[in-house]
């Protein structure tokens, strides 16, 4: 298994720096540098497609997601994500966890969109009044909040209108015939096809309507048929 020690100089960077991203063709994402300050890092790529980072002194263990789940598709068969779509899904999964829920649903979809802030999709909805606060009071409005001992697992899988909403996304992209990657805005809309869903109704409180999302899709690839459920 190839693999390169690299060190990270002492760079203070800012959030925003963090988050705002310049268009390029990895998938994998860019992490806060300072956070292994002063560490040597072993970088591979392990079977389950993710980057992993392990650190000598003290040991450090950071797993980078360089795809999202399907259910209808492999891997092989789709574009690629996005470096925001997946920053997103990592950031509404990490969201789950902190509101203790034991599935990463629809509503952690629109929560990530709205935390990692920088795409398209993120600038619509602040826009347009939906913001990330309101979104969370709205989640726990809906679902309520977990028993204060229960644990969310590191990786809370994911509900079946969620998966859904996923496979909604790969399946557009794969319809416009286009070679470019699927987006936050594809995982959004893709929310907003599960009509019973947490994010839906979220979404539906908040003022998003259906031509608020053919706006949406006109602005990413112009004309786009959308097939709602």
């Amino acid at each position: 298994m190839a693999s390169n020690t690299i060190s990270f100089l002492p760079i203070p960077i800012s959030t925003s720096q963090f988050c705002n991203e310049k268009p390029h063709n990895s998938s994998l994402l860019p992490l806060p540098l300072s956070s292994f300050y002063g560490n040597k890092l072993l970088i591979s790529h392990s079977k389950l497609r993710t980057l992993s980072l392990k650190g000598n002194k003290p040991s450090t263990n950071v797993t980078v997601l360089s795809t999202l789940p399907t259910k209808k598709y492999t891997s092989q068969k789709i574009p690629k994500w996005s470096a925001r779509a997946i920053r997103s899904f990592g950031l509404g999964e990490l969201e789950a966890r902190k509101l203790k829920y034991p599935n990463t649903g629809t509503d952690a979809l629109l929560m990530g969109i709205l935390i990692e802030g920088t795409s398209p999709a993120a600038k619509f909805l602040r826009a347009n009044g939906i913001t990330f606060f309101k979104v969370r009071e709205e989640t726990v409005n809906l679902l309520g909040k977990s028993e204060m001992y229960f644990f969310s697992p590191e990786h809370p899988p994911l509900t079946e209108q969620a998966q859904r909403a996923l496979d909604w996304a790969v399946e557009e992209k794969l319809k416009s015939g286009d070679s470019g990657e699927i987006t936050t805005t594809h995982i959004l809309l893709g929310t907003w096809s599960e009509k019973e869903s947490a994010g839906c109704k979220i979404l539906e409180t908040l003022g998003f309507n259906d031509d608020k999302a053919k706006e949406v899709a006109e602005s990413m690839n112009g004309d786009v048929a959308l097939s709602f459920k």
